[in-house]
């Protein structure tokens, strides 16, 4: 791939937000989760752990604690991304808690990608309730959710979003 088709292939996914009910294969999820485990990390601790939802119901309650957001109900999948503090913090400290949400990021960046490659479709959502997922998917302390990673095989709409253009986000040495 070059940089072309690789700037292509960013400008083609988009959130998806309505999804058939089509289930994902085990194949396709064992890919994802193998893309997300090259996925860089603070000390190489991968300080990140996801949880795989298939079940309806267990949808129905994340759908609740992400504020009735129906596409987390109609997906066929959800990854709940995690950052695992104790992971991280063991070597790096109070530090570590901003290092882990990192990996967990940049893992949930790389499950997202990997489901494009699929052809898959996906939504990043981060609005929930952290203490209502935390009870759904019954999460320790020290584990903290991330991002609710819906995919599936959606209806994208019809026209991209706009953005704004690269430059507007740089600043040359300092503020």
């Amino acid at each position: 791939m070059d940089s072309s088709e690789f700037l292509e292939f960013l400008t083609t996914r988009t959130s998806v937000r309505e999804y058939g009910s089509t289930p994902i294969t085990d194949a396709e999820i064992e890919y994802i989760l193998s893309c997300a485990s090259t996925a860089p990390s603070a000390g190489n601790l991968e300080s990140w752990d996801v949880i795989l939802v298939k079940d309806e119901d267990v949808r129905l309650c994340l759908c609740d604690a992400a504020f009735n957001q129906q596409h987390i109900e109609q997906a066929p999948v959800i990854l709940a991304v995690c950052a695992n503090y104790v992971r991280s913090m063991s070597r790096y400290g109070e530090r570590g808690i901003l290092y882990a949400l990192q990996d967990a990021s940049i893992a949930g960046t790389y499950m997202m990608l990997a489901a494009h490659s699929l052809g898959l479709q996906s939504c990043w959502t981060g609005a929930f309730d952290d203490e209502d997922v935390r009870e759904v998917l019954d999460l320790p302390q020290h584990i903290r959710p991330v991002v609710l990673l819906a995919i599936g095989r959606g209806h994208p709409a019809p026209t991209r979003t706009s953005r704004m253009a690269a430059g507007e986000h740089v600043h040359n040495e300092r503020w």
